[in-house]
């Protein structure tokens, strides 16, 4: 007898299907807040018509990012859990380039523009200034 094989023997490998799934590729968390700032939300929202777009572009929710057929549907979809849901993760404000590299001991300035050492710099001074501490105490 002969070797039986599977057939799509590929099918059930994650990494290769979420590689290639961008039908639902939603805009990142810190791109919808820079779309609802004022000067962007107008622009947005005075969109022309494009007729590639369901509803022609018109109907569109920024927080979410989605285009719907009709006034309708979108009034629906901004009653439903997953809009909600949206609006709480929005009302987090996005991390900055800034609170980033101080976090990782990048940045020599605070976020209110004042110098300040690197954070392990910092830390290793503390401990030696902790250590000396305890060493005095020890003595007397």
């Amino acid at each position: 007898m002969g070797r039986l094989r599977r057939s799509r023997t590929h099918k059930g490998i994650k990494d290769v299907t979420k590689k290639y799934r961008l039908k639902r590729k939603t805009k990142d968390l810190d791109q919808i807040q820079q779309d609802l700032m004022p000067e962007n939300k107008e622009k947005i929202e005075n969109a022309d018509l494009d007729a590639d777009l369901p509803g022609q572009g018109q109907h569109y929710c920024i927080e979410c990012n989605k285009y719907f057929i009709d006034s309708e549907a979108n009034s629906k979809h901004k009653a439903s859990k997953v809009h909600k849901r949206r609006l709480r993760q929005l009302k987090v404000p996005a991390y900055t380039q800034k609170e980033a590299e101080l976090s990782a001991g990048m940045s020599t300035t605070s976020i209110l523009g004042e110098p300040q050492q690197s954070s392990l710099i910092r830390l290793k001074r503390e401990n030696d200034a902790k250590k000396e501490l305890a060493n005095k105490m020890s003595l007397d």
